[in-house]
C-alpha cells in the first residue's frame, strides 16, 4: 500500500486535490470515479525546487479551524446527531471558506464509502497522524463522540501552551527589534549629519567620536554588502536545516541554550506526554502510540530518541527504562512512568506528566524572559549611551577649541 496524490474535477466543475492510499494509480483512479470525480492526475505529489526560499508559514488560523471543527463534532455527536449531518452542520458553521471546502470534501469521501479516519486522511496538512489514528480507534470501539471530546481537550491544551510561549516571547523580541532599529537609525541618519561638523581636517576629534564616525561610515557605505550576506546566510541556513543532518544538529543545539533549552525540552516532553495520554487511554497499542506521538514533536533529536524507546518496548523492557536510557527526557519523566507501569495506570500518569511539564514550561519561559529582557535593555542602553556620549565628547571638544 502506498499514498498517492490526486487532482480531480468534481461534478460542480471545481478542482479537488488530496491523497488516497492504495496499491497503484489505477485503483486510486477507480476509487475517485466511484466518488463522482474525474481524475486529472494520480501519482507522486509535485515537489518544488530544493533551492526555493520560502517565508515562514503562519498556521495559527488552520490550527484554530481544526480546534473549532473538533469541538463542534464533539458537541454534535454527544447530542446524538448522525455523523454525516454533524459534518454538514460543522461545514455551515465554519467561517473560513478554505476550511469549509476541506470539511465538505471529508463529507464527500465519507459518503463515498470510506471511514471517517480515511476521509480525514485525505487532508494530512490539516489532520495529523495522531488525530487520524485516534478517530480510527474511536470508530473501531464505537466511542467516536468520546474520542472527539478527548481530541478537543488535547488540541485546546496544546493551543493554550503554544499561545503562552508565543505571547511570552513577543515583548523581548519587540524590545530587541526596537533597540536594533534605533541604533541603525542613529548610525545611518543622525551621525552622518553630525559628522559634517568635523569636516575640517585640522580639528582634533576625540577617539570615541572617531570610532563612532568610522562605524557610521562603514554602515552607510557597505550596508548593501551586509544585507546581501544576511540574505545569503538566511537562505543557506534554511536550506541546511531542511536536511536531516542540519535539522538534527540545530535541534540538538537548541536544547543546550541556557534557560531556553530547558524550556524547549519541557515543552516537547509535555507535548509527547499529552499525545501519549490521549492515545493510550483509547487503547492504541503502546509501540504505535510512541511512533504517532513522536511525529507530533518539533524537535527531531527528541523524536529520534523515541525510536530506541519503541524498540525497548518491543523487547519487553517497558517504557520507563528505555526512556531513562535515552538520556534526553527529564529524569522525573522516567520516575513517573515507572509508577504508572507498577500501578497499571499508564494513561493517567502520562496525563499527570503532561500537566507537570506544561506548568514547568510556563515557569521556564518566565525565567528566560525575566533574564533576557534586562540583558537586552542593558546591551541596548550601553550601545545607545556610547553613541550619545561620543557626540557629547565631540561637542565638548568643539567648545574647548573655541575657547
Amino acid at each position: 500500500m502506498a499514498t498517492f496524490f490526486f487532482r480531480a474535477v468534481a461534478s460542480d466543475g471545481k478542482v479537488r486535490s488530496g491523497s488516497l492510499t492504495g496499491d497503484n494509480e489505477k485503483l486510486i483512479a477507480r476509487e475517485l470515479r466511484k466518488q463522482g470525480l474525474t481524475p486529472i492526475y494520480v501519482g507522486v505529489a509535485p515537489k518544488g525546487s530544493s533551492f526555493e526560499f520560502k517565508l515562514p508559514a503562519f498556521r495559527k488560523s488552520k490550527r484554530r479551524d481544526v480546534l473549532f471543527f473538533t469541538q463542534e463534532l464533539s458537541t454534535l455527536l454527544n447530542a446524538g446527531v448522525p455523523l454525516d449531518r454533524a459534518l454538514s452542520i460543522t461545514a455551515e458553521l465554519t467561517e473560513r471558506s478554505n476550511f469549509r471546502f476541506i470539511v465538505l470534501d471529508v463529507l464527500r469521501v465519507l459518503k463515498g464509502g470510506r471511514s471517517l479516519a480515511d476521509s480525514l486522511g485525505t487532508h494530512p496538512d490539516c489532520f495529523s497522524d495522531l488525530y487520524i489514528n485516534m478517530v480510527r480507534a474511536g470508530e473501531a470501539s464505537g466511542a467516536l463522540a468520546a474520542i472527539f471530546e478527548r481530541l478537543a481537550e488535547f488540541e485546546r491544551s496544546r493551543d493554550d501552551l503554544r499561545n503562552f510561549i508565543v505571547a511570552s516571547m513577543i515583548y523581548p523580541a519587540l524590545l530587541a527589534t526596537v533597540g536594533l532599529a534605533s541604533i541603525i537609525i542613529l548610525l545611518t541618519f543622525v551621525v552622518p549629519r553630525f559628522a559634517t561638523i568635523f569636516s575640517d581636517p585640522r580639528m582634533k576629534i576625540p577617539v570615541p567620536t572617531q570610532i563612532m564616525l568610522e562605524v557610521s561610515h562603514v554602515v552607510t557605505t557597505y550596508w548593501w554588502m551586509a544585507a546581501s550576506v544576511l540574505v545569503a546566510g538566511l537562505i543557506f541556513w534554511q536550506t541546511y536545516t531542511r536536511t536531516t543532518a542540519g535539522r538534527l544538529w540545530w535541534d540538538g543545539a537548541r536544547l543546550k541554550i541556557p534557560l531556553l533549552g530547558d524550556a524547549l525540552l519541557k515543552a516537547e516532553t509535555a507535548r509527547f506526554a499529552r499525545a501519549m495520554s490521549t492515545l493510550v487511554a483509547n487503547t492504541v497499542p503502546l509501540v504505535q502510540s510512541i511512533g504517532i506521538a513522536a511525529a507530533t514533536l518539533d524537535n527531531k533529536t527528541i523524536a529520534g530518541a523515541l525510536v530506541g524507546v519503541a524498540q525497548g518496548v518491543k523487547r519487553g523492557e517497558g517504557i520507563a527504562g528505555p526512556m531513562r536510557k535515552a538520556g534526553v527526557f527529564p529524569p522525573l519523566a522516567a520516575h513517573l512512568l515507572t509508577v504508572g507501569e507498577e500501578t497499571g495506570r499508564l494513561d493517567n500518569m502520562f496525563a499527570r506528566m503532561a500537566d507537570i511539564y506544561e506548568a514547568d514550561t510556563r515557569s521556564s519561559i518566565k525565567r528566560f524572559t525575566s533574564v533576557f529582557e534586562p540583558i537586552v535593555i542593558l546591551v541596548m542602553g550601553i550601545l545607545v549611551g556610547s553613541l550619545i556620549l561620543s557626540m557629547l565628547l565631540a561637542i565638548t571638544s568643539i567648545n574647548d577649541v573655541a575657547v
